[in-house]
């Protein structure tokens, strides 16, 4: 009863006093774990007296609602929970039959059986529950708040009971510490610096480098001044901060006030901007392609390059095409090459860009070209004036249509003259335009020219006329390449016009290439054929001359020497003697490919006709588009033009062969001839020498598009597309002499293999072997890998930065294949 009674009083207690519990445990938490004396004196003594008071009006409420129980109430607390209430039963006394001696022993053995269930009682526990009182369960965070104070504050650690309240003398709780870090720019390079470990002093850091500091311990115990941020200093009433942030953009001093305190004075290193200077001077080729090199460095490494090129109008000769006012054209914007690997501190590259068909090609421009750093920084090169390099055209015919391809690009309203000069120059081409498909072509664009002058030429008429001018152009220069003496007959007459046209020593040596290898195919020529014909030949004509490859070989390398010291007039008559006497040469034994035709001459010349009847059909379809348009103008000035096999003197019959009289007839469809001249050269194709190799796979590959080219021309000449068909064949003439000079090559390749073979089983010397790309000659077992020596000599440098360039080109050709690209990507890196 007495245990049950001590219940009952602790829960009237508690329920009068919890919130001065929860305030109690409160405040003991924030004694306990330092918060109030961590505050400023003011506010950590006003906190306290808030609990104070909070404390004392709980206490006064909690005791006028305290109800203290007694001892009845323990009795019926505790009677409550037994079964029968016997304490109840043992404080009555018997009313009813209380005379009744059976009714006495009846209640006797009541009271008896109520006194035995007493035996064993236990107290009844309290109900301290107080969940109907305190919904939020505040008794709790308070509880756990102290607890947390306890274990992890600071009560037990100070020796002065007195540290945990607030003081106008501060102590800190935990003694005042910092740490600082300097991360330097990423792209330094430069490992980040922790400050601890810096000696106070001069301390050398990169321009840009961030810096973080962070304090530990009472606020304000320490504090941090700097000036290499170029930040203002904070308010001297500023709060005080628990780490800071900041740039190191300038030199200065940084200071850490305070217990254990340390200064440095930072020098801010600052990066310089990157130097650029240009190589040499610009060089060009006869292709159009441009050459400049440059250097650039920078301390922490060179990340892009820019080249703009913008015209230069004052410089421009007003005259003719160019006398009216240009269209604006956006500055040419090209990205400088840089290295995919290694360092770019010092970056030593070439820019090589090739502007053939640019409306600037052959005009003034400025090129400017920089170079920037990871930090922003530029350097620039100084302005360099110079001539747009274009396409170097030979023939007058080609120049004339190339210059008014620019007048075109340089402004629309140059569309009427223009369309008048090619009216001029197709009005009599007999002996003047040398096949037929040219005078339609010129006739063609003419019409398109004047249509668009009348209605407003567009951006994308526009474009497509100056294409069909460059296709022509390029036709005229290039002339027939499936013959080996017109190719030789076109290389002097080449070199001979760029003679006169002041050319460049580069191109003069690029045309020079040009004429030792039309020279070599042209005498591999006359080697192949019989040499009974050849014999009985020139002694009818009582002009043979005998020449040996060796005294050629000289004769061109005196042609050579005298150019380059400028011996124009020299070497123009030797030029001149050198082709008089390839006019009647008989070639003397020794010469490679004697005894008989050269493997895969057959195949040369079956695409050689192919593209002679693709040439014919070609015409005639043009022909069919003028007859088809009515063009009386056209037809009218072809002076008796009588229809399909007419025309006079254009140079081509319309029969698909060329004006051989041995196609596939007149009187056949059109779309019928080109659907079997496409399946021929399927056949073709499929009997082409040189599987598996580079150059000969190449081949094939443009077979294959030539042969799209003639199935799609087909389709057109079915439905009646003229226009489009003619594209399409084009398109396949195109591809047709791509393969044949893959084809050349292939045959080239094969024909030094098979010398160099020959040579290492007949135990010949390595001097009659051929050598490789850099002029060393092969190896004992007759291969290209040998430890000799460069061959002396300036040839071999020019070389050797031929074949840097062309890697250079062929790596930055996205239509080649990944891997091609990233084995040449990895040879430019170890150069």
């Amino acid at each position: 009863m007495r245990l049950t009674f001590l219940g009952l009083i602790s829960e009237a207690v508690l329920r009068a006093f919890w919130p001065l519990i929860i305030l109690v445990l409160t405040a003991g938490a924030a004694l306990a774990s330092g918060l109030v004396a961590a505050l400023p004196p003011i506010w950590g003594f006003g906190l306290l007296a808030a609990l104070g008071a909070a404390m004392l009006a709980a206490f006064i409420i909690g005791a006028r609602r305290l109800s203290l129980p007694n001892r009845v109430d323990a009795l019926t607390r505790l009677d409550a929970t037994l079964p029968g209430q016997p304490i109840t039963v043992l404080c009555d006394d018997q009313v009813i039959g209380a005379g009744d001696a059976a009714s006495r022993k009846i209640w006797q053995v009541h009271r008896t059986r109520m006194a035995a269930a007493l035996k064993g009682v236990r107290a009844t526990p309290p109900d301290l529950r107080l969940s109907t009182r305190d919904p939020y369960a505040l008794r709790y965070s308070a509880l756990l708040a102290f607890v947390m104070a306890l274990s992890f504050g600071a009560l037990f650690e100070t020796a002065d009971l007195g540290d945990i309240l607030p003081q106008f003398t501060a102590k800190a709780t935990v003694p005042a510490s910092w740490e600082g870090w300097i991360t330097p720019p990423t792209y330094t390079g430069k490992p980040s610096l922790y400050l601890n470990d810096q000696p106070p002093g001069p301390l050398a850091v990169p321009q840009g480098s961030h810096m973080i500091m962070r304090f530990y311990g009472r606020l304000g115990d320490l504090t941090l001044s700097e000036t290499v941020s170029g930040i203002p200093p904070a308010a001297a009433d500023a709060p005080p901060q628990p780490g800071y942030s900041f740039d190191v953009l300038q030199d200065g001093s940084l200071t850490i006030n305070g217990q254990n305190g340390a200064s440095w004075q930072l020098n801010a290193t600052p990066d310089a901007p990157p130097d650029f200077t240009s190589i040499g001077e610009m060089t060009r080729t006869l292709a159009g392609d441009l050459q400049q090199g440059f250097s650039a460095s920078d301390d922490y490494g060179v990340a892009s390059g820019h080249a703009v090129l913008t015209l230069d109008l004052d410089a421009v000769k007003r005259q003719y095409g160019l006398s009216v006012e240009p269209e604006p054209r956006d500055a040419l914007t090209l990205d400088l090459p840089m290295p995919f690997r290694g360092d770019r501190k010092s970056v030593d590259e070439v820019l090589f860009k090739n502007f053939a068909t640019h409306p600037w090609a052959e005009l003034p421009v400025v090129l400017t070209m920089s170079v920037t750093d990871e930090a922003g920084q530029d350097g620039f090169s100084t302005h360099i004036a110079l001539t747009l390099p274009g396409r170097r055209f030979l023939d007058p015919l080609a120049m004339a249509l190339i210059e008014q391809r620019r007048d075109l690009l340089w402004s629309r309203d140059n569309a009427p003259r223009i369309a008048s000069l090619l009216r001029a120059l197709s009005n009599r081409p007999d002996g003047f335009l040398e096949r037929e498909v040219t005078y339609l072509m010129l006739r063609l664009l003419a019409r398109r020219l004047e249509s668009g002058a009348r209605f407003d030429l567009s951006d994308e008429a526009r474009d497509e006329v100056a294409q069909g001018l460059w296709d022509i152009a390029v036709g005229i220069e290039d002339g027939n390449l499936g013959d080996a003496r017109e190719r030789l007959r076109r290389a002097q007459e080449r070199l001979s016009e760029a003679m006169e046209q002041g050319a460049t020593d580069e191109e003069l040596a690029e045309l020079m290439d040009e004429l030792r290898q039309a020279m070599r195919d042209y005498t591999q020529q006359l080697a192949q054929q019989s040499p009974q014909d050849g014999d009985s030949q020139q002694a009818e004509n009582g002009e043979g001359q005998e020449i040996s490859p060796e005294d050629l070989e000289a004769m061109m390398d005196a042609i050579e020497e005298a150019m380059e010291q400028g011996r124009q007039e020299e070497a123009q008559a030797m030029l001149d003697a050198l082709q008089e006497m390839m006019e009647n040469m008989r070639v003397t034994e020794g010469q490679p490919g004697q005894n008989g035709d050269r493997p895969g001459d057959q195949a040369m010349q079956g695409l050689a006709d192919s593209l002679s009847r693709q040439q014919g059909l070609s015409d005639e379809a043009f022909r069919d588009l003028q007859e088809q348009e009515g063009s009386g103008d056209m037809a009218g000035e072809s002076e008796g033009n009588t229809g399909r096999d007419g025309g006079k003197g254009r140079g081509q019959s319309h029969s698909g062969e060329g004006g051989d009289g041995q196609g596939d007839g007149a009187d056949g469809d059109l779309s019928d001839r080109q659907q079997q001249l496409a399946e021929e050269l399927e056949r073709q194709r499929n009997n082409l020498p040189g599987a598996g190799s580079e150059s000969g796979d190449a081949a094939r590959d443009a077979l294959d598009e030539a042969g799209r080219a003639m199935e799609d021309a087909a389709e057109g000449l079915a439905e009646g597309d003229l226009s489009g068909a003619l594209d399409k064949q084009a398109e396949a003439m195109e591809a047709l002499r791509e393969s044949m000079r893959r084809l050349d090559d292939t045959l080239a390749e094969a024909e030094r293999n098979r010398e160099g073979r020959q040579g290492a089983n007949d135990g010949r010397s390595g001097s009659n072997r051929p050598n490789d790309p850099l002029g060393r000659g092969p190896n004992s077992r007759g291969g290209v890998a040998t430890e000799a020596p460069l061959r002396g000599g300036e040839d071999v440098y020019r070389r050797a930065e031929e074949l840097m360039q062309e890697l250079r080109r062929r790596s930055g050709d996205r239509s080649r294949p990944d891997i091609e690209r990233d084995y040449l990507f990895r040879l430019l890196d170890q150069f």
